[in-house]
């Protein structure tokens, strides 16, 4: 595929290969049908029992010899008011939060031997737009009939519209119909994430305990996974490790700084390890989101070359000098910038590195397909390229993917 995003996503030539990892939605389950007859009989015995121990007359002669109330037993220094700074500062962060995290519960048609069925699914979203927009992951509402959502409150709001998906990552838009004042969560900024920060990650684990929280650290920035959910298997780059448990049902759900910022949207595990789970950097979402929020389509941003990232391996085999960087090349047999694309239109050429994107290092900050999706088809940037020994400063103007 001729694309700036698809190349990185598949990392041809990448040193490290990409982990096979579970994406997090709650497992499909079928609803249940509760027995009622028994509960009957529960009812009628315990009505025989209170007419046999005097019925009315048997609570106050019962309260009644009770003439002494035993004290709790008092602790002279109670260790749980106790309040750290770093506590505090998780509070703050639930306080702040909780009510832009929403439950999502899907409903499918499933089948089986003995005909079709219904499953239900949960997972979990953020409100980014107080007309009722909602960021989550693709795999959470793929392939299902309808949508419900739930706010931390108890409201729940039916017949919720998926109005798209990213082509390429593991991204998709809900809108919660007729509604104007609901609370949006602040967007922090991915690219400044540092290894060892505090990060907090809230959402409906196991799709039964809405908006649990967990903490930790970012354990790893850039890393490349392939996510697999039920059949399906997605290939993502660039994504934020993390400590911080994050079970399934929490697929969707945010990654948050101390700020009570989003940095990143929680999308994969990997079961067989301890503390290793995966986020979507925000950023990969800001460009699509500029057109939701204004009423258009979910569209992606697109450039229009195949590259490289650049690593220690890659630099070495192709002789580079740059040591970070997008290094512009055909690989498995596409060309190197698509013939009319943005890229070509800007006088990007076969083997320029692109070093930087408006400004933002293009390595440790993130992927030029990660910085590419901060901005909207249509969005002019600067890009900074190396050619040789020379350093120029393109501008180029995005334009639609068209996948």
């Amino acid at each position: 595929m001729n694309e700036t995003d698809q190349t990185e996503k598949n990392r041809e030539s990448q040193a490290e290969t990409p982990a096979t990892v579970n994406a997090v939605t709650a497992p499909r389950r079928t609803r249940r049908r509760l027995w009622v007859g028994g509960g009957l009989a529960v009812l009628v015995v315990l009505v025989g029992i209170w007419l046999g121990l005097g019925g009315p007359n048997f609570l106050p002669a019962m309260l009644n010899n009770n003439k002494e109330t035993a004290e709790r037993p008092a602790v002279t220094n109670d260790g749980n008011k106790v309040i750290t700074g770093e506590e505090e500062s998780i509070a703050s962060v639930v306080e702040k939060v909780s009510p832009s995290v929403v439950s999502i519960v899907t409903m499918s048609q499933g089948s089986s031997l003995y005909g079709a069925t219904q499953e239900e699914g949960a997972g979990t979203g953020i409100i980014v737009g107080k007309d009722g927009y909602v960021v989550t992951n693709k795999h959470v509402v793929a392939g299902t009939n309808t949508v419900q959502v739930l706010l931390s409150d108890g409201t729940t709001y039916d017949n919720v519209k998926v109005l798209g998906s990213d082509p390429l990552n593991d991204i998709a838009f809900l809108k919660i119909p007729d509604v104007t004042n609901l609370p949006a969560a602040e967007l922090g900024d991915s690219t400044s994430i540092r290894v060892g920060q505090k990060v907090v990650a809230i959402g409906n684990s196991l799709g039964q305990y809405q908006n649990t929280v967990t903490s930790g650290i970012i354990s790893g920035t850039g890393r490349p996974v392939s996510a697999q959910s039920g059949e399906s298997v997605e290939n993502l780059t660039d994504l934020i490790q993390t400590d911080a448990a994050i079970n399934p049902g929490k697929s969707g759900g945010p990654l948050l700084n101390l700020s009570g910022q989003v940095i990143g949207i929680n999308t994969a595990i990997i079961e067989d390890a301890q503390g290793i789970g995966f986020a979507i950097p925000i950023g990969a979402t800001k460009g699509m989101l500029k057109g939701v929020l204004a009423g258009g389509p979910v569209e992606r941003a697109f450039l229009g070359v195949n590259y490289l990232s650049i690593t220690p391996e890659v630099a070495n085999h192709y002789k580079l000098e740059a040591k970070k960087g997008a290094y512009v090349f055909s690989t498995n047999g596409q060309t190197a910038v698509v013939a009319g694309g943005p890229a070509a239109q800007a006088g990007i050429r076969d083997k320029d590195v692109i070093t930087k994107v408006n400004g933002v290092e293009v390595g440790d900050k993130g992927s030029v397909s990660t910085l590419i999706s901060e901005y909207a088809p249509g969005d002019t940037i600067e890009l900074t390229v190396q050619r040789g020994g020379q350093a120029l400063v393109v501008k180029v103007t995005l334009a639609t993917y068209q996948g």
